[in-house]
This record gives structure tokens, sequence and C-alpha cells, in this order.
């Protein structure tokens, strides 16, 4: 029988990644997006899998969608916005978005996929965070408060699923070549690079790589960890 995972945030740079790693790997995998229909449906047929709309922040289309997809053996919470500036600068919408977006969506899926991974006593979900949700990152305070909700929905989720053969991890990603960068000049890019101690950006497939092995039986005893993927920059 196929295994079929769901990605959020599936046409972007990292989701897209993740796509790509889990079909190499046998997944049937079911791309979710909200805003890039084309590249959800192109990167669908191009990994043999099927694309699937969805606000992942309303309750009813994320619902919807899983009635679509059917059951899922893996998970992938990848769905996240970000926002750069002094929190004083930061309004209470931008605040609620990224909470929405980055912490909510997190929540209303994994409620959804839950039922039928109980159901049959196995199942796996996996959460993108990020390292500034390990550490808090200035200038991204909010962004840093709903990834690090993350992490504890993660380690608690992991508990609470485990007895039912369900395993729950997270990724907390570094500097990551992505259109979340698209606002930093090269001299900041540069400096990143320089702070990072293996001295290189990441890149999507970095990431997908990483999922793709928390995916599979290889890593069947690893559950409730936040695994780094920074070059060192956060130890």
């Amino acid at each position: 029988m196929g295994k079929t995972a769901l990605v959020t945030g599936g046409a972007g740079g990292i989701g897209a990644a993740i796509c790509r790693a889990l079909a190499a790997d046998g997944w049937h995998v079911a791309v979710a997006y909200h805003h890039s229909a084309e590249a959800a449906q192109e990167l669908a047929k191009e990994i043999g899998g099927i694309a699937v709309y969805a606000d992942v922040t309303e309750p009813d289309e994320v619902e919807a969608m899983f009635r679509q997809v059917g059951g899922t053996d893996l998970l992938v919470n990848n769905a996240g916005i970000s926002r750069y500036g002094l929190l004083t600068d930061l309004t209470y919408r931008d605040w609620k978005d990224l909470f929405r977006v980055n912490t909510d969506s997190v929540f209303l899926c994994c409620r959804a996929a839950i039922p039928h991974m109980v159901h049959r006593k196995r199942g796996n979900i996996l959460n993108i965070s990020s390292m500034w949700g390990q550490v808090g990152g200035s200038c991204e305070a909010g962004y840093s408060a709903s990834k690090a909700a993350v992490i504890g929905l993660t380690k608690a989720l992991a508990k609470e699923l485990a007895p039912s053969g369900i395993r729950v991890n997270c990724i907390a990603p570094g500097v990551i070549r992505t259109r979340m960068l698209d606002g930093f000049t090269e001299d900041e890019l540069e400096e990143l690079r320089l702070e990072t101690p293996l001295e290189q950006l990441g890149t999507p497939e970095d990431v997908g790589h990483l999922a793709a092995f928390l995916a599979s039986d290889r890593s069947k005893f690893i559950t409730g960890q936040v695994v780094g993927l920074n070059g060192g920059f956060v130890i």
C-alpha cells in the first residue's frame, strides 16, 4: 500500500524541496497551496502527486483539504510567513498574521490529521520551525515567538501521541536560501554566511533531505525532537 504525505506550503522553496525528496523516497505527495496554484500544479505533475488548495488558517478549509486527500500517513507543516523589524513597529495585525499562519495552521492541520493516524496506530508529523524559535532573533520577535510555539506544540504532541505509534518531530532551519531572504542585501547575506560556523548558507534541498530521513523508518526511534539545520549557527 502506498504512503501518502501532505505538505503545507508545498509550492515554495523549502516546501517544494521537501515534496521532491519525499517523492524520491516513494511517497505519494499532496502539495498543499494557497496562492501558488500554478507552481503547485506543475510540481505535482513533476513528482506524480496532487495539488490541493486550502487556506490553512481556516478550520473549514483544512477539513475539506484532508477529506480531498484522504488519510495521510505523513503531515508536514511547512506553511509560514515572516516579518522583519522592531517589535514596536510590529502592528497587532502583523502579530496575529504571524501566529495564524505559523502556529494556528499547525494546530488545525494536526487536529485534522490525528484521528486517522490514531485509528491506524501509526503516523508521522513533521513541523518546520526555525532556529529563531529556539533562541530568538533580534528584529524578528513575532516570528520567533510563533515558531517557538511550534516547538512547544511538537514536544507536547510527541508525548500525547507516542502511545498510538505516532511520531512528531520538528526541523529548525537556520539561514536558508529562499524567497524569505529577498529583503536582505548581498552584504547582509554575506555577513550571515560568515556568522555561520560552516561559512555557508543552507539550501532548501538540505531541509528536504532531513525531512525525508525523519519521515522514514530510518528514524523510527526519534520523536519529540527539534533537529537544528543551521550550519552551527545555533549550538
